[in-house]
């Protein structure tokens, strides 16, 4: 029996180090990859091409081919010349091919190429968009989990702590050194840490599964390689000219892409109300009326609209074109603020990291000093409790500082079209 325990427990330490463990960089390439979002914007990419490559076939004939056969009990066509009578119509069968061409249709076919081309570019920025927002949930999740795994680590240290509080103090009661209240504060404290400790591992399995989710895994154990040990990079070197950046963002390039659509889409309509000239030719066979009959046919249409809406329909397009560049020049002026807000968001938090991190370094003398004037008799229970208290908070206000920086940074370089 111990040989058998001995193998599970080896079996189960070699299955737990073999498990895949994720840094940030592999968790956006799997999300990147498999993220239900990324799929529907590369389908909707493919989509796009389908309609430009449709939008083509309108250059070429269109082409139509028929045909049909009948046979009647009787002649369905009788005439009577006197002596003779003639019966005609009793069966035969047919067969035509038509090919016809729009030489002129108002630039229609044109601009519509144009504008399924500008669907294709629009379809593959939004795709662009979609990932970098991919991108950022991913860093959310992955910096939450780091974030709340530090307040675990930061748990377990304070509790070893308080074990080691408790014992002495539990010793100092037997032996009639110090009061009875002090042991009750210290395991009010203990089952503080075991009710903050559930609540946080709650928080980090959910916090797992909606990362795995994004990343397009199916396991609620995802293990996360965590390393918090380099340091901040400074945001200074991440700054870049926002008015030239705001050109390379995807919500800047999509409303210069809403007033070239609105522009084509205002020629498409102007074509509606154009004359349309198109050729036909066609051969058809038949064979009802007794010998076969072969024939070649040409056809040229001309169609000219007239309608008394035209003035208002074209007005009400200039109208929409005005507004795609009131859209583009208000959305330029908002990026840009949106830019320097990021800016201001990354460099507080970098600033509340560095402020974070000095403060355990006071917050562990602090708790080191009243550690010694407790065991001197010089303090209460309730100030070395506190010093403990304010040395966990400083170190779990460093790692959510820490984590809001990396994500802010995310979320600067992406508002920066980066």
């Amino acid at each position: 029996m111990k040989k058998l325990l001995l193998i599970i427990s080896l079996v189960l330490a070699v299955t737990a180090s073999a498990q895949k463990r994720y840094n940030l960089g592999e968790c956006r390439d799997m999300a990147l990859a498999h993220n239900a979002r990324i799929k529907m914007a590369n389908n909707d990419a493919l989509s796009a091409m389908q309609g430009k490559k449709e939008a083509l076939a309108n250059f070429f004939p269109s082409l139509s081919v028929g045909g049909g056969g009948m046979k009647a009990s009787d002649c369905m066509i009788k005439m009577d010349m006197g002596p003779q009578s003639m019966e005609m119509l009793d069966g035969g069968w047919y067969a035509n091919a038509m090919a016809s061409l729009p030489i002129y249709a108002g630039g229609r076919i044109f601009n519509g190429y144009k504008m399924a081309k500008l669907g294709v570019e629009i379809s593959e920025i939004q795709r662009i968009q979609t990932a970098n927002e991919v991108r950022l949930t991913v860093d959310q999740y992955y910096w939450q989990i780091v974030a709340l795994t530090e307040k675990v680590h930061t748990l377990e240290s304070a509790r070893c702590l308080l074990d080691t509080i408790q014992r002495e103090v539990a010793n100092a009661v037997k032996a009639g050194i110090t009061k009875p209240n002090d042991l009750l504060q210290v395991n009010l404290r203990l089952n503080d840490n075991r009710s903050a400790y559930i609540d946080v591992e709650n928080n980090i399995g959910v916090l797992k599964m909606l990362l795995a989710q994004c990343m397009g895994l199916d396991t609620d154990s995802l293990e996360l390689a965590i390393d918090m040990e380099h340091p901040l990079e400074s945001p200074e070197s991440l700054f870049v000219n926002h008015g030239d950046a705001v050109l390379a963002t995807t919500e800047y390039r999509l409303l210069d892409k809403s007033v070239e659509a609105a522009r084509l889409q205002k020629k498409i309509t102007l074509g509606e109300f154009l004359p349309t000239v198109s050729i036909s030719g066609g051969y058809m066979f038949q064979n009802f009326m007794g010998p076969s009959q072969n024939s070649l046919m040409g056809l040229v249409t001309v169609s000219i609209p007239v309608s008394w809406k035209a003035p208002h329909t074209m007005k009400k397009q200039k109208l929409a074109c005005e507004n795609a560049i009131t859209r583009l020049n208000d959305g330029q002026e908002q990026l840009v603020i949106r830019m320097r807000k990021s800016q201001n968001d990354l460099c507080n938090a970098y600033q509340q990291a560095i402020l974070a991190k000095k403060s355990i370094e006071q917050a562990a003398e602090n708790l080191r000093l009243n550690e010694n004037y407790y065991k001197a008799g010089i303090s209460t229970m309730s100030d070395l409790l506190e010093a403990q208290t304010l040395f966990q908070q400083s170190k779990d206000r460093y790692s959510e500082a820490y984590s809001t920086y990396e994500i802010k940074k995310t979320e600067y370089l992406i508002s920066t079209g980066r």
